[in-house]
Formats: C-alpha cells, sequence, structure tokens
C-alpha cells in the first residue's frame, strides 16, 4: 500500500470529505474543459454525450474519494486500469482518458482549498502517470490450469445460453459424482462470476445477462444447502453482510456458506446492511466473528463506520472482524487501514483466519 498522506498532510477522510463536498461543481467544470478542448465532441455526442461525460468524472470523484479514505493510492490507479479496458472497448482512445484524468486534476487543484485539493491531486497525478503501462484488456479468469476450469467453462455457457435449469442439474451432477462443494464455490461459481465481470468490462455481456446469470447461481447454491447445514455444530457463531450501499452479496453469502460448513452458526444479513443494523446483530447473537462484505472502492468509507462502530460497541467478548472484496485484494493492507483484525482472499481463508483470530483470545 502507498499512503497517500505525508508528514503534515490531512487524513484520508479529510480529503475524501473534501471531494464529497465539491464533487458536483468539479465534474461539471471537467467536462465544460473538455468539451471546449475538444469541439468534435459535442458534435459527435451532443448533449447527452455531455451528460455522460458529466457522470464520468462523478464516477472518478467517487473512486478517487475512497482512496483517499482508504489511504491507498492502488485503489485508484486500480480503478484506472479499469476504466481503461472499459473505454478502450467502447472505441475511446487512451489519450482521452489521460486528457480526462488531467483535467480532473486541474480542477480539484483549483477547487478544494488548501492541502486537501493537493493531496486529491497528488493521487490523480499518481494514477495518471500509471496509464500507459496499464493493459487495455483484462485476460479470462477461466484458466485451463485452474481445478474445474472445464466444469466453470461449462457452467457459464449454459447460464449465457439462459438454460439455468441445465446448469442446476449441472452442479447437482458435479456434486453426485464427488465434486466437493467448497471445490463448486471455489472454482466454479466464484470463478464464473469473475469472468462474468470481466466480460461486462469488456463489452462482452449486457447488464441483464450478468443479473440473470448471479441470480441463477443463488438460486442454484440454495439447492446445495442441505448439504451445507448438515456439518456438525462447533458453537462458534458468525455475522455477515455487505455494507450499506453495495448490493452485491453473493459474495459474502459464499463466505456465510463456508463457515456453515465449517460447523458455524451464521446469521447472514444480505446486501446494503446499514451500520447500525449489523452491529446490532452481532451484539444480540453475541458474534465471535464478523465478516464485512465490500465489492467496489467507493463502499471503503462504509467499511470504515461499520468496523468502528464495532470496535467502540460494548460486546461482552469482542468479535474478530474479518473483511473482504475486490478492493482488499488490490491493496493487501487495507484492512489495517479500515481498522480490521484480518483479511481473507476467499471464504475458505475467512474461515481459517477467524478460527485463528479466536483461537489466540
Amino acid at each position: 500500500m502507498t499512503n497517500a498522506q505525508g508528514n503534515g498532510s490531512p487524513s484520508g477522510s479529510r480529503v475524501a470529505a473534501a471531494l464529497e463536498v465539491y464533487a458536483d461543481q468539479i465534474a461539471g467544470e471537467v467536462t465544460r474543459r473538455h468539451f471546449e478542448a475538444d469541439s468534435s465532441l459535442q458534435a459527435k455526442f451532443g448533449d447527452a454525450g455531455r451528460a455522460k461525460c458529466t457522470e464520468d468524472a462523478s464516477r472518478h470523484i467517487s473512486y478517487l474519494a475512497a482512496a483517499a479514505a482508504g489511504s491507498s493510492d492502488a485503489l485508484f490507479e486500480e480503478y484506472v486500469g479499469w476504466a481503461k479496458i472499459l473505454l478502450v472497448r467502447l472505441h475511446f482512445s487512451e489519450e482521452h482518458l489521460a486528457r480526462n484524468l488531467s483535467l480532473l486534476r486541474q480542477v480539484i487543484i483549483e477547487t478544494i482549498p488548501g492541502e486537501p485539493g493537493t493531496a486529491a491531486g497528488r493521487i490523480v497525478e499518481k494514477g495518471l502517470a500509471r496509464l500507459p503501462a496499464l493493459p487495455s484488456v483484462r485476460e479470462t479468469f477461466i484458466d485451463e490450469g485452474h481445478p474445474h476450469s472445464a466444469l466453470a467453462q461449462r457452467y457459464l455457457d449454459t447460464l449465457l445460453a439462459g438454460d439455468r435449469q441445465g446448469a442446476s442439474e449441472m452442479i447437482l451432477s458435479a456434486v453426485k459424482s464427488g465434486v466437493t462443494i467448497r471445490d463448486i464455490y471455489l472454482h466454479v461459481f466464484q470463478t464464473s462470476q469473475y469472468e462474468i465481470g470481466r466480460r461486462w468490462q469488456m463489452n462482452e455481456m449486457s447488464v441483464a445477462e450478468e443479473h440473470f446469470c448471479t441470480a441463477a447461481t443463488q438460486l442454484i447454491m440454495s439447492q446445495l444447502y442441505p448439504q451445507i447445514f448438515s456439518s456438525e455444530r462447533r458453537h462458534r457463531r458468525l455475522v455477515a453482510a455487505a455494507v450499506g450501499g453495495d448490493l452485491h452479496e453473493i459474495g459474502v453469502r459464499m463466505v456465510a456458506d463456508f463457515f456453515e460448513m465449517a460447523g458455524w452458526d451464521t446469521y447472514y444479513m444480505g446486501a446494503n446492511t446499514p451500520s447500525s443494523g449489523l452491529v446490532s446483530a452481532a451484539l444480540e447473537k453475541r458474534a465471535d466473528a464478523v465478516a464485512i462484505s465490500a465489492t467496489m472502492s467507493f463502499h471503503i468509507p462504509a467499511v470504515v463506520e461499520v468496523v468502528a462502530a464495532l470496535k467502540s460497541a460494548e460486546f461482552a467478548r469482542p468479535p474478530a472482524v474479518l473483511v473482504g472484496g475486490y478492493p482488499f485484494s488490490i491493496d493487501v493492507d487495507l484492512w489495517r487501514t479500515v481498522g480490521a483484525d484480518g483479511y481473507a482472499a476467499d471464504a475458505s481463508a475467512a474461515v481459517t483466519m477467524a478460527d485463528e483470530l479466536i483461537d489466540r483470545q
């Protein structure tokens, strides 16, 4: 992790707060200057294109604020890479993104007074410097050398054909033939979800297809529950949720299911869980561990909030607080910045981490 705050620099939360205050003003001015600098944009895209450019600038600012809140330049650099891949697939040049980011940096420094503006500008500058070296394509997640890659590919192809029943029968048959549910989760469900995200980013599938595949996978997961919930109980309790604002729940649901398979009693709260509700549930259920998921970088401020609330709550025995999700895989030290007790790269590792943390208490 690269800390964006040098000695005497403002805290990440101050920078993020300043960006939020001035976000609309900055996004509008970036668009105005971009269209002014390139007169062909108005002729090509019109007012609808101008509105889309402002929307893109607002997205840049959201990810920038998350990087500041997490004191992680790496989060914004990863976002720049994501934006490059997406825009190239939409037939925009790398220079278009570079010009927009350069204007963003300039407008931020001019608009946000003092060191918060300078600090935010530095993060943009580092992302801009990395832009030429970042790839313009993302390779498939279904690698032939990975376990059960052929099953993962057939499963995804079946879903993309709209055959939910066929996909369900495929998974149930694989389990019956000896493939463990753990392997199904890690090497079929998780891998195919990653690949779905990659294809959406590459403009190779629609939002409707993404929603269908995700909903179908959640339904098929529920068909495996009779075996998941048959494990011997260990009298350890988990509360698991995705933070407020995060509508993606399949990852944290997989985590909760792995804890169930390990004999834990789980209280799964799903997506978009308010901080107060998660803390109340952890207190009421006397949780031994709390698993918090954040799918996108701009959910990091919500993670900071809920972790702080958990740490300040009056537990008889404080639970181990674990975080996970895409931003934490980008910056492997981010879990420390948000105040958690640990981070795990996948559901299996989360169970191991929780057991180790509790055993140390």
